[in-house]
């Protein structure tokens, strides 16, 4: 490999990692800064009370006592705080550049996911036109029932919800469950009666009326009523490891990025 590729590959591999950078340096800068500014006022103590002094021998004997005004403190010890100052201002500066750069990378996943998603609802509807409705559940049900075989139950955790003792799959999260098809109706209707009011729901806020615990990207989609509508569940019956029933759990319209826009 030439060098030019060598570093190309580091200036590449850099430019993606630009914003962790940038919001490590940042913290590390005000680490930093507190630490000067802590060593820098005991140098300025040390600053005033030369300059108290000073002032005071300058003074005549007939002179009034003359204490340091703030000014001349300032005037004093200024000079020991620029470092500390100017690790600061650069400190702030990348957390700034990070934050920004964070949110222009957002933005372009929030762009590439939208055209993402209507590129797939495209093609949905087409291979349902093509083939019809029919035909499309067969080939969702196997690939429902490879899921289960890529993911078998004696791998995962069963998360027990106290509301039925019917296997569950749910696709999203990859994870297993105890419950029956009565309660996933019922959380898909209150939290669909609650978009009617808050406009938004997140799929950390399904998960929760289900008895599950909240994932990371659980935050981050959602549907919203007046984009995707009310929450409708799609769900297939299909045969786990060891011939157990087992329900697999997915939406008409899945739950989308950005869902709060």
């Amino acid at each position: 490999m030439s060098k030019k590729n060598i570093w190309n590959g580091i200036a590449a591999g850099l430019k993606k990692r630009s914003p962790e950078i940038l919001l490590i340096t940042g913290i590390g800068g005000m680490i930093t800064t507190v630490v000067l500014a802590v060593r820098a006022t005991s140098k300025a103590m040390l600053l005033i009370d030369e300059a108290a002094k000073e002032k005071a021998e300058a003074a005549s004997e007939d002179d009034e006592v003359q204490v340091l005004t703030p000014a001349d403190k300032i005037k004093a010890a200024w000079k020991v705080y620029i470092p500390a100052a100017l690790t600061g201002i650069g400190s702030a500066a990348c957390l700034v550049f990070a934050h920004s750069a964070n949110a222009r990378r957002n933005a372009a996943l929030a762009a590439a996911y939208t055209l993402s998603e209507s590129a797939l609802k495209e093609y949905q509807a087409k291979v349902i036109e093509t083939i019809g409705e029919k035909k499309e559940r067969e080939i969702r049900d196997a690939v429902d029932q490879d899921r289960l075989k890529a993911n078998p139950v004696s791998s995962r955790e069963v998360y027990i919800t106290r509301a039925g003792d019917t296997l569950c799959y749910d696709h999203w999260s990859g994870r297993y469950f105890k419950t029956d098809v009565e309660k996933l109706r019922r959380a898909a209707n209150e939290v669909s009666r609650r978009m009617l009011d808050e406009m938004y729901i997140s799929l950390n806020d399904f998960y929760e009326e289900l008895g599950l615990p909240p994932i990371r990207i659980g935050e981050e989609l959602g549907w919203n009523v007046n984009r995707e509508g009310l929450v409708e569940l799609r769900l297939g019956a299909q045969l786990a490891e060891g011939d157990i029933p087992c329900i697999v759990l997915d939406y008409l319209k899945p739950p989308v990025y950005d869902f709060m826009r």
